[in-house]
């Protein structure tokens, strides 16, 4: 998983869902409480330019996770993230959990910035999932400043080949492809 120490067994990769994302990474970081593993770095996303995430975001094939500020200037050195539009994640359970934000990276300075191949979907929490606002209001009467936790964001960012489809965001779990695939001995025929 590229220059990143990851203490998973063998052969077990790192392709949450959005639900996933969203759910175990996302929520556990805004409300302060550990992720296990504890894989996903922070990261200020917008110094860099996408090309150059690997060593700083967990890689996982040619996909590269982090957490980061929401900022609404997206500006990298040499370009700029291009919102592309917004749609809900839900949850097993069809409950909004959060949004996933599609972006696209431009060269250049906006609006006349070359559109490239790198996509970048940005996960945020929905209204009243914040779950670190009690965690805000105590460290204020300690006398800690207060931090808004709710502009936390996941970030998944990739750079699409030519031929590849758009991307839907239907990621399957590693549980999902073990089922799916034991699916596939059904059709196996052994010899007689």
């Amino acid at each position: 998983m590229g220059d990143n120490n990851v203490n998973l067994p063998p052969g077990f990769r790192f392709y949450p869902t959005d639900e996933e994302l969203v759910v175990h990474f996302l929520q556990r970081k805004a409300a302060l409480l550990p992720c296990h593993p504890d894989v996903i770095p922070d990261l200020e996303l917008y110094p860099y330019n996408p090309w150059e995430l690997e060593g700083k975001a967990l890689s996982e094939g040619n996909k590269w996770y982090f957490f980061s500020r929401r900022t609404p200037d997206r500006i990298t050195g040499n370009g700029y993230w291009k919102p592309m539009g917004d749609e809900p994640v839900f949850a097993s359970s069809s409950k909004k959990v959060g949004m996933k934000q599609s972006l696209v990276y431009y060269l250049g300075e906006a609006p006349g910035g070359m559109r490239t191949n790198w996509i970048m979907h940005e996960y945020r929490l929905s209204n009243g999932t914040d779950t670190g606002s009690s965690s805000s209001r105590s460290s204020k009467r300690k006398g800690h400043p207060k931090i808004d936790y709710s502009k936390w964001v996941v970030c998944r960012v990739y750079e699409r080949g030519d031929n590849d489809n758009d991307d839907d965001g239907a990621e399957l779990s590693c549980l999902d492809e073990v089922f799916l695939s034991l699916d596939d001995l059904d059709e196996i025929s052994t010899p007689n």
